[in-house]
């Protein structure tokens, strides 16, 4: 009896300790450089599609004074034909609008989530919102998190720091 006492203990004790390794528990645990490992998008019917492309790439800074800034892109997408921004086909600029994505704001987390003011957006529609992420995993060097995506379905965007 004193042995299996002892042993809950121990699990127990392992059980309080995990946790906190298992997910970010404040701002200071995301402070850094984080290049995007994967950004998958699961639609209601299940289907997953990679949001940026088989090559998808991004970069996510988060700084100790609870600002942040992060960047997807699709460096797979088409250049414009007249080498011009401003005179984009409706087909470039559509292939433009779903192929990369930049915000940049304040951040804090707690409770499992990170809370995201967008202070400015190329998705117009997060300017000046409050957007959560809600953390699946978190480790030293690499996290997932998932949010409602706005093109419909889920979104979970996993990030590893760089060095």
């Amino acid at each position: 009896m004193t042995r299996n006492i002892a042993l809950n203990a121990m699990a127990l004790g392992i059980c309080v300790v995990l946790p906190g390794a298992a997910v970010a528990q404040t701002a200071k645990d995301l402070v850094g450089t984080w290049t995007m490992a994967s950004n998958v998008n699961i639609s209601p019917d299940g289907k997953k599609t990679d949001v940026f492309g088989a090559h998808g790439t991004g970069l996510a800074i988060f700084e100790s004074n609870g600002h942040f800034a992060i960047v997807n892109i699709n460096p797979d997408t088409a250049k414009f034909a007249s080498n011009s921004r401003a005179k984009g086909t409706p087909e470039e600029n559509k292939a433009y609008t779903l192929g990369g994505i930049g915000l940049y704001g304040t951040y804090s987390v707690a409770n499992k989530e990170i809370s995201m003011k967008v202070e400015g957006s190329t998705y117009p529609n997060w300017t000046g919102t409050d957007q959560k992420r809600a953390v699946k995993s978190f480790a030293k060097d690499q996290f997932t998190w998932s949010l409602a995506a706005s093109i419909g379905g889920t979104s979970e965007v996993t990030w590893k720091r760089l060095k």
